[in-house]
């Protein structure tokens, strides 16, 4: 008898062909496959931006919020500085000054509109900025002078400051720094008023901001109860 011999169909896949190098590359899937096994999925530049613009919002706002009850503030060029010498200058400020590290751009947003606008000349470089939240102006000031000799930071000098809404150069800093404590106007103050009429009119003569100054200290002091001298 004649055997026939019947073939049938096989039931597996025929192999696919193979990739070419071009193709593999070309291919979107392959690479998002890659940076998932790697586990460090892309980041969305749309994220990023978000990211970035959030960080810029909360720099503003914390400026702002140092501006309430700031007497001054100082530019200081920080260019050259190490983290640990800010921690050590951070360590030797006064409870009532602040020391922030901004760009010039945000921190000219955030006092836009405001008195602190005078600081617009020491917009350069690379700033930090002191906000001193105490009228005893030179003793806010004394810190980072010290500081500065001590590390022989002659290069990191002020680059400005503004009080009571006026700007002050790097070259007029002497004027803030030999400004009198309260304790020097108390005795001005006692002085004029227990002294001859001449000592009361040379008080009445200083320069205006000495007079406001006197003028200020004197009015606090009534506030608070103390009695006037007789």
């Amino acid at each position: 008898m004649d055997s026939t011999l019947f073939t049938f169909p096989s039931s597996a896949h025929p192999p696919s062909p193979a990739l070419s190098l071009k193709s593999r590359f070309n291919n979107p899937f392959y690479h998002h496959r890659r940076r998932f096994l790697a586990g460090r999925p892309p980041i969305a530049p749309k994220i990023r931006a978000a990211i970035s613009r959030t960080k810029k919002e909360e720099t503003v706002e914390k400026v702002k919020q140092q501006l309430d009850e700031c007497h001054l503030i100082a530019g200081i060029g920080y260019k050259g500085l190490t983290v640990q010498q800010f921690q050590d200058l951070r360590t030797q400020l006064p409870a009532t000054s602040t020391l922030l590290v901004a760009k010039n751009t945000l921190v000219l947003k955030a006092i836009e509109g405001t008195k602190w606008e005078a600081l617009k000349p020491c917009m350069k470089g690379m700033n930090a900025w002191l906000f001193v939240h105490t009228e005893e102006i030179p003793a806010a000031l004394k810190p980072y002078r010290t500081f500065q000799k001590e590390k022989k930071l002659e290069d990191n000098d002020f680059t400005g400051a503004v009080f009571e809404g006026k700007f002050y150069s790097p070259d007029e800093f002497k004027a803030l720094e030999n400004l009198p404590t309260r304790a020097e106007v108390y005795a001005t103050i006692l002085g004029a008023v227990k002294g001859p009429a001449s000592a009361i009119v040379g008080t009445i003569q200083a320069p205006a901001r000495d007079l406001v100054m006197v003028l200020k200290a004197y009015c606090k002091k009534l506030e608070e109860g103390e009695p006037s001298p007789q």
